[in-house]
């Protein structure tokens, strides 16, 4: 499975040369990622007309048992992040309707649902491919990255785990990769679009809003999170930072 990043460009050509975290821009190369939507279509967030389009998931919704359990997968799929996508092309089609009106009173309102929606649509998309059904673990050239911005391993799980944990309401642990610094950096972000670094490309996101968790695991979110830890495809990440640094470099 392999990962997903945006450039900065017309909606028309939105993702088909990257993808990116709170739709905050970073201008590079799109070959790897235009090589990535041939193979994965999850990772295509909109179609030729540049409205959001909710792909398939990429595995059965019994695939992450017993640390995800179906109901839950289904329910946050279909509803959550098909919410987003219902609602991102809504807000598309109000800040349109707006221009052409010539009436930019309510712009304010749309694009900061806007902000939320497609940062959903983003990080959910992220979020299902960095999980798989089997325990991995980071290695080449991403442990090194890991072990040279965190110290070790173990250390970033401690790390990316209490800020997960401790989102003030609903939010998202992520590792990003920080093309500034040529660093990896853990963001604590609440709901899909704040407390985020411009620039940084999610590499690995966890979903801590209740309704990925709260079915199986009620209101025992840190149980959740170390459950995550269990079933995280650290091989999707490491794909994830390949193609980051080829569109940055």
């Amino acid at each position: 499975m392999q990962p997903l990043y945006t450039t900065i460009m017309d909606r028309k050509n939105f993702l088909k040369s990257g993808l990116l975290a709170g739709t905050t821009a970073l201008m590079g190369s799109a070959n790897a990622f235009e090589q990535n939507i041939v193979s994965n279509n999850i990772d295509k967030l909109v179609d030729a007309n540049g409205n959001y389009i909710h792909q398939p998931l990429p595995y059965s919704e019994t695939f992450l048992e017993p640390y995800m359990d179906a109901e839950t997968l289904h329910l946050h799929y279909t509803f959550h992040h098909g919410g987003a996508v219902k609602g991102a092309n809504k807000d598309l089609a109000m800040i349109k309707k707006a221009l052409d009106d010539n009436n930019l009173e309510t712009v304010d309102y749309w694009t900061k649902k806007l902000a939320f929606h497609a940062s959903s649509h983003i990080l959910h998309s992220i979020f299902w491919t960095n999980l798989t059904n089997k325990q991995t673990r980071p290695t080449d050239d991403l442990l090194k990255r890991i072990d040279k911005s965190f110290g070790s391993y173990d250390r970033l799980l401690a790390l990316i785990g209490e800020t997960s944990k401790n989102v003030d309401g609903n939010g998202w642990g992520i590792l990003a990769y920080q093309p500034y610094g040529d660093s990896l950096t853990v963001l604590q972000c609440e709901n899909h679009e704040k407390l985020t670094q411009w620039g940084c490309i999610p590499l690995l996101v966890i979903d801590v809003w209740e309704h990925s968790y709260y079915l199986k695991y009620k209101n025992k979110r840190a149980d959740f999170v170390d459950a995550m830890f269990k079933i995280i495809n650290w091989d999707n990440v490491a794909q994830r930072l390949s193609d980051a640094t080829k569109l940055t470099s």
